[in-house]
């Protein structure tokens, strides 16, 4: 008996998916575990498997089409097998449903006379024999429809609206002088002194508006980061680090290195270095690494730490796990590995979900310092600026120094200001003493 192949949800916060490319066809045998498509979800592009035995007799969507979880994808039976009832019973995807225009509010009223109200610059459907007239009129007074048709979308006073009126002003080309750049009746007084042209009047060209729609990946990050910021009750902490010591110690490592198989070698970064600082920390305060399950608090047993990746359309978290027990070196190399997976949208579901800490680094663009929103249900979230030139003290001396800003923003239904501060008192101290790291973990 034929079956439905259904959208499948392929990432824990997959709720749509958009087939990129069909790898079977019409007439091809499958059974269950085959791949039959590539679908874009919302973090990724992923592979989707058969899950009958037989011969997909229809496909109902082409690529390109976007589907919800459970949508029927295609038909999967015997071969000649007649599925007309099956297909009849498949529910049809319904039409949107066109708005109904609001009602206009009454046209104010200033010394008697109405002003132009919003119903009144809107065009009104015609029949034809009207159209033709309303043309030919239109022909003779272009500009005063013009005029009128951006009046009501302009911030300028009652009156300066009518003596523009009066007068054939284009508003859009008068820059008003009052409060929030509000065109006031002086404003239009002064175009009508210079000939049309007031002194601080300029036409001001722009491109056209774009409406870009939002792709499941967009969607996903708007809904779930407003949640967070709603639902979590942030605050922030924030520390000045001095980077001299992890400066000079990437430097020895990459020295290092030179002496070591090219095939192993790894261009460890400073972000590599506090990934795992970071993660020797959380060891130390698992407070921090924990979690809000309503009546009750999980704290972490696993360390496991997500990178925020910047892609065309989004970002991603891949996940470092177990980031405490692995050198710098395995980091650097998998962080590099994750990262490149994740540009290229090939990130499995187990890579860049159920993290318990997330590090945003906007450092390498020239950020001094910001706070980032938690990930949920996670915590907390460290937020990476630049390294500066900054004068600090040494030994009782001010002398130029390399400074690096940390944001820690925390839940606080789970974390306290105290247990904030002493994390990164922590990692302050491991970043600035490197050494220190390999007797934690």
């Amino acid at each position: 008996m034929a079956k439905i192949q259904e959208m499948t949800q392929l990432s824990p916060t997959m709720e749509e998916g958009t087939i990129v490319k069909w790898l079977k066809q019409e007439g091809d045998s499958v059974s269950p575990g085959d791949i039959i498509a590539e679908v874009e979800t919302d973090k990724a592009v992923m592979e989707m498997e058969a899950f009958e035995t037989g011969v997909i007799l229809k496909i109902l969507h082409k690529e390109g089409a976007k589907l919800r979880v459970g949508e029927a994808l295609a038909v999967i039976g015997k071969p000649g097998e007649d599925v007309t009832s099956l297909l009849a019973g498949i529910p049809q995807k319904s039409a949107p449903v066109p708005q109904t225009p609001t009602k206009e509010p009454t046209t104010p009223i200033e010394n008697g006379n109405p002003l132009p109200s919003q119903s009144k610059l809107e065009p009104v459907a015609q029949s034809p024999a009207k159209e033709i007239d309303s043309q030919s009129q239109t022909n003779t007074k272009p500009q005063v429809q013009t005029q009128n048709k951006g009046l009501a979308r302009i911030l300028a006073s009652p009156l300066a609206k009518s003596i523009a009126i009066e007068h054939g002003i284009d508003l859009h080309t008068v820059i008003g002088t009052g409060p929030e750049g509000r065109i006031t009746k002086n404003d239009v007084l002064d175009t009508l002194n210079k000939g049309g042209h007031s002194s601080s009047a300029q036409v001001i060209s722009s491109r056209s508006d774009e409406v870009v729609t939002l792709n499941g990946m967009r969607k996903t990050i708007a809904k779930r980061l407003t949640e967070s910021k709603q639902n979590l009750p942030h605050f922030y902490l924030n520390v000045d680090v001095n980077a001299k010591a992890m400066e000079s110690f990437r430097a020895d490592l990459l020295e290092f290195q030179k002496h070591l198989d090219p095939e192993i070698q790894v261009k460890v970064s400073l972000n590599d270095i506090i990934v795992k600082a970071t993660a020797a920390a959380l060891r130390l305060h698992p407070k921090v690494n924990a979690s809000f399950l309503g009546d009750s608090i999980l704290q972490f047993g696993r360390v496991d730490v997500g990178i925020a990746v910047s892609l065309d359309g989004g970002l991603l978290t891949p996940v470092i796990r177990n980031a405490d027990g692995k050198s710098i070196l395995e980091i650097s190399k998998e962080v590099k590995e994750l990262a490149k997976k994740a540009r290229e949208r090939k990130l499995k579901p187990e890579e860049f979900s159920n993290g318990t800490f997330t590090i945003s680094n906007l450092g390498m663009y020239g950020i001094s310092r910001f706070t980032a929103i938690i990930n949920e249900p996670e915590s907390a979230i460290l937020a990476v600026g630049s390294v500066e030139d900054k004068p600090v003290v040494e030994n009782g001396a001010v002398v130029a120094g390399r400074v690096l800003s940390l944001t820690l923003s925390c839940d606080h239904r789970v974390i306290d200001g105290a247990v904030g501060a002493e994390f990164l008192k922590t990692l302050k101290t491991l970043l600035e003493k490197p050494s220190l790291i390999a007797g934690v973990v």
